[in-house]
């Protein structure tokens, strides 16, 4: 197929002439605005646009406040009635007089007829599906997936955080999308509220320390500082002011229903993006069934996440993912400042330099930042509403175009004439607009879908979550030898320390009610990992804990728990109210602690092994501590990079060879036509001849006279140069059709190269292999070696979960 070319999307056919409109996937870097009033195509478009990006393996993060985009999971390869049936309208069927399955069949049909017509196939639905995982999320519904967005406000990546105006944006942001969520439009600047938060936020996160709901309710009503600016905290916001937000908080996270939001998958954008083997994925954000407040809590939340996520990849200038928005009113207006718009403004500006494509679509384009919007490079405009929607987005464009050769009154005449399917395409990477009618999508366009239909579409995807979920324990269960649990051993008074062993306290997120120490030996060290033949020179701490037990094995490394802890974290004495377990006899002697240690010493040279991965094409090797599914999309990436300069370099290659035949072809055909014409004209200058000599003969002399012998003779050879000319045409029409198989053969050459490119970049199957690398023990640093006490929080079925920073 022509439009099959990598990293160009298969967009429609151009309106004056039909030629294929394909658009550069690198474009996208740069943003895309699709505007269009209700029943102008804008779904259609949009869909698209996607099938088209996940075709070429581009993952997407898709907000969808209508529930249109879950259609894109309505792709069936045998476009058979009976995978239509569950997804068509009955009313619709009724009003075509048809049952739900007959109606189904004749969808079925027109689908068929449809893809068929734009030069599609089953076969391209089987490459959408192949190529991506993709995936409905309901926030605060169990619909579709679950998605855990309460459960932690998650301290910024390193990389954020050493920008100051990105740190800043992020605090304030949170703090505001927090008061929000309570009703309240808080000012950065006055708000006391949105002050004390700020300052909660940014003390919490500084110390890296992440904060859930409970923590921070706990932390309104004991900040972990005691001014704010130049004011004590009493003086500034006073205790029972502080109590009262703390109510709000908590009532709201008491509300009936509000667990759904602390349930499921964490939102983590690297995970919403790529499965554990590297596959890229469609995560569609469905949030219809949200009221205005939870949708901007939501939105702004993920829009944080992707801008954290962003900031810790490497530069590319090839599109690495989308975020895609399908209804930008409200998150992006001109002159309000709502949580959502700070993000958003940041993303526009700064997401180019890291390959992220952001398509944002809307039917209100009255309600739009255009001064924001003029980041991005491309436009699709369709059938407008009013003249007031013409004149703002004529005000866009040109903000777009930078003035450079935009004509408001051409481009004016333009939009007014579109129709339903057909739109402008204002690219600033081409040279000029074009008007185009939008493909036949690949996805059945059932319309919005309602929970139930998501709860139906997500159904196997929840059962498989929910298995994986049985095969982890909820909570970590101590036991005893005898394997009593440990609700039931005795837990009391603390124990006898053991002298000449330094003894420290994990930290707790709560108080010490209801808190139990259990005893571990651990260690902080200081491994220093390094091999020429990887490139690796690294120094990792780590920090490990092997719990106590009375038995033949007091101390097992194999089984230790790394820490998430510096010893800074560490605490000297115990939260009060606290219960302690018991502390094994061999745990008494320093003697003990001393031999733990060296054995310490020896697993780590022995068994924590530095793992990293290899990928022999592109020759790539993982940094410590980089995930496999992490790496995979790295190497992705970095096959997709070779690929477009690959791509670039033979379509700049085979340019070159296909002008020279195509001028060559234009010449051949040239001369076709001027042959013909000659073998027309002297076919009628013979015809002509023949004719007057005949009619010289018959209409005036009885015998012929010498004009009309000579008419004759140069009828005669007129006949011969026809004759010849018409040689020299068949000629001409031989060297057209040699030029044009020539070009064919150049196509076809061209398009098994691109290919052969695309066939390595599946992430999926990518050839990646583990590699390890040993520390000998003069490479390993004991920082410290003590008995540490590790807290761990009983519920009411005496369950213990760890209580400590994870």
């Amino acid at each position: 197929m022509d439009y099959e070319q990598m990293g160009a999307f298969y967009l429609g056919k151009t309106l004056d002439g039909g030629e294929t409109v394909l658009y550069d996937a690198k474009d996208l870097t740069t943003h895309a605005v699709i505007i269009g009033m209700t029943g102008s195509g804008k779904t259609g478009l949009g869909i698209g646009l996607l099938e088209e990006a996940l075709v070429d393996n581009i993952p997407l993060i898709a907000v969808d406040p209508k529930g249109d985009l879950a259609n894109l999971l309505l792709t069936f390869p045998n476009l058979t009635g009976e995978s239509f049936a569950p997804w068509v309208n009955p009313r619709e069927a009724t009003e075509q007089g048809q049952t739900k399955e007959q109606y189904a069949a004749a969808q079925a049909k027109l689908w068929k007829k449809g893809l068929a017509d734009w030069g599609q196939d089953e076969s391209r639905i089987t490459k959408l599906r192949e190529s991506v995982d993709m995936a409905v999320y309901t926030p605060g519904s169990t619909a579709g997936l679950q998605v855990s967005v309460l459960r932690s406000f998650s301290a910024p990546p390193p990389e954020l955080r050493e920008d100051a105006d990105l740190w800043r944006e992020r605090v304030q942001s949170t703090a505001s999308n927090i008061l929000a969520l309570l009703g309240e439009d808080a000012d950065p600047v006055t708000s006391r509220e949105h002050i004390l938060l700020s300052n909660i936020l940014e003390s919490s996160w500084k110390a890296g320390k992440d904060l859930d709901l409970a923590g921070l309710i706990g932390a309104i009503q004991q900040p972990p500082f005691s001014r704010i600016g130049v004011l004590d905290l009493d003086q500034f916001y006073p205790q029972k002011d502080r109590f009262n937000l703390a109510m709000k908080l908590n009532n709201l996270l008491a509300a009936p229903g509000f667990e759904t939001w602390l349930d499921g998958e964490p939102l983590n954008v690297q995970k919403l993006l790529y499965t554990e083997n590297g596959k890229a994925r469609a995560s569609i954000f469905s949030i219809a069934h949200l009221n205005d407040s939870e949708r901007m809590f939501f939105v702004t939340t993920l829009l944080n996440e992707v801008l954290g996520w962003m900031r810790s990849q490497k530069g590319t200038g090839s599109l690495r993912a989308l975020l895609y928005i399908d209804e930008i009113f409200g998150y992006l207006p001109p002159s309000a400042n709502p949580p959502s718009k700070t993000p958003l403004l940041t993303l526009l500006k700064q997401a180019r330099a890291f390959g992220l494509g952001l398509v944002l679509s809307t039917q209100n384009p009255v309600d739009l930042d255009y001064k924001a919007l003029s980041n991005a490079g491309t436009w699709f405009i369709g059938r407008l509403q009013t003249e007031r929607d013409k004149a703002r987005v004529l005000e866009g464009l040109e903000g777009a175009a930078a003035g450079e050769g935009f004509n408001k009154a051409e481009m004016e005449r333009t939009l007014a004439g579109l129709g339903k399917r057909e739109f402008l395409l204002h690219n600033v990477h081409e040279d000029a607009p074009v008007t185009f009618t939008t493909r036949w999508v690949m996805s059945y366009l059932s319309g919005p879908m309602t929970r139930e239909q998501i709860k139906v579409l997500m159904a196997d995807r929840k059962t498989e979550v929910r298995a994986e979920a049985a095969r982890e324990p909820e909570a970590v269960q101590a036991v005893a030898e005898d394997g009593t649990p440990a609700a039931q051993m005795a837990a009391g008074e603390m124990p006898v320390m053991p002298d000449g062993v330094p003894v420290y306290y994990a930290p707790a997120s709560g108080g010490g009610a209801g808190l139990v120490y259990y005893p571990a030996a651990a260690g902080l060290t200081e491994i220093n990992y390094s091999s020429a033949t990887h490139g690796v020179n690294q120094t990792p701490s780590l920090a490990l804990a092997a719990e106590l037990s009375e038995g033949p094995v007091t101390v097992d490394w194999d089984d230790a728990t790394e820490l998430g802890l510096a010893a800074d974290d560490l605490q000297r004495e115990p939260l009060p109210d606290a219960s302690f377990a018991d502390l094994p006899k061999a745990a008494a002697s320093a003697k003990a602690f001393a031999k733990w240690q060296k054995d310490l010493i020896k697993h780590i040279r022995q068994d924590r092994l530095l793992k990293l991965y290899k990928s022999k094409k592109p020759r790539l090797t993982s940094a410590p501590g980089v995930l496999e599914a992490d790496f995979r999309a790295e190497v992705a990436l970095a096959l997709r990079e070779e690929r477009d300069a690959a791509v670039a370099k033979l379509r700049k290659k085979y340019a070159d060879k296909v002008t020279r035949l195509e001028e060559r072809l234009d010449k051949a055909r040239y001369s076709v036509e001027r042959e013909s014409s000659q073998v027309r004209a002297r076919q009628m200058d013979t015809a002509l001849n023949v004719g007057t000599a005949v009619l010289s003969a018959v209409l005036g002399r009885k015998r012929l006279s010498v004009s009309s012998v000579s008419r004759a003779t140069r009828a005669a050879k007129s006949a011969g140069r026809v004759r010849q000319d018409q040689l020299d045409v068949d000629k001409a029409r031989e060297t057209v059709a040699s030029l044009e198989t020539q070009l064919g053969e150049l196509n076809r050459e061209l398009e098994s190269e691109l290919a052969e490119l695309q066939s390595g970049l599946d992430a999926s199957s990518l050839d990646i292999t583990e590699v390890f690398v040993k520390a000998n023990s003069t490479d390993i640093t004991l920082d410290a070696f003590m008995l540490l006490w590790l807290p761990y929080r009983q519920d009411a079925k005496g369950r213990l979960t760890p209580d400590w920073p994870q």
